[in-house]
């Protein structure tokens, strides 16, 4: 019963995973319409795609026993895929100061992770020590990956809009977090467990700053939308007694 609860918890868990992973595809859709990154940053997808080779490493035999941890090898090896996709599009698009910072940020993840798994593979020699070593690195992955977000909260705050802290990526993130938690508890495995601690709360604070705001945005627009219709209404009179003008000096 209780492995059966594991499976079925970590079939959901790489569910609202896949949605998280992709939830991007549609800010990325506007990039490529409008053939700019605009305000966007690139940082959250760069972290994820740490976080996803760190995980796919720690759930294959050579770190793991055997297939125990197969849902997380599946979920994070798709991620891989997804993240260098929006990555590649991102510097595709990004002006040359955002291709620099980006493209730098994204070798120095791929060197730390060539790194940690040389390490892992061929300095200890026994399961345990090596998914301690990887689990601790992809503990930090995992955190930055789910603060990753908070780096537009300030700009959320200050021109009060959520145009660029998307909905759906703070509101899958909180899933994954809540069931990612459930499969580490039942796994028994507190180094999948211990990074959703930070991922939860993390993930109610981007849903709370999405309601406040919007609401805001919504209030502020109402009111310039009628005063835009007052406005018409106002300019038609103009119009008609510009229009009597005119057919009385015809007629003079």
């Amino acid at each position: 019963m209780g492995d059966r609860l594991r499976l079925a918890v970590g079939i959901m868990g790489n569910a609202s995973s896949l949605l998280l992973y992709a939830a991007p595809i549609l800010t990325f859709t506007r990039v490529i319409r409008k053939r700019s990154t605009e305000e966007f940053s690139c940082i959250p997808y760069i972290v994820a795609l740490s976080n996803c080779l760190l995980y796919t490493w720690y759930g294959l035999p050579v770190v793991s026993y055997k297939w125990e941890n197969f849902p997380v090898i599946t979920i994070n090896g798709l991620g891989i895929i997804l993240e260098l996709s929006f990555i590649f599009i991102y510097l595709w698009f990004a002006p040359t100061r955002g291709k620099i910072k980006a493209g730098t940020i994204t070798t120095m993840v791929m060197v730390i992770f060539t790194v940690t798994a040389i390490i892992s593979a061929f300095v200890f020699h026994d399961h345990h020590h090596r998914k301690v070593f990887v689990g601790t690195i992809g503990l930090v992955a995992s955190v930055a990956m789910y603060a990753a977000p908070l780096v537009v909260v300030k700009q959320v705050i200050m021109t009060k809009s959520v145009e660029f802290m998307p909905f759906y990526l703070s509101f899958f993130s909180f899933l994954a977090s809540v069931l990612w938690l459930a499969y580490g508890l039942l796994s028994h495995d507190l180094l999948l467990a211990s990074p959703n601690l930070v991922g939860l709360p993390l993930g109610i604070l981007q849903l709370g700053l999405y309601c406040k705001y919007r609401k805001r945005g919504i209030i502020e627009e109402e009111p310039s939308k009628w005063d835009l219709e007052h406005n018409n209404i106002q300019e038609k009179p103009k119009h008609m007694q510009l229009s009597m003008n005119e057919d009385v000096k015809g007629k003079i």
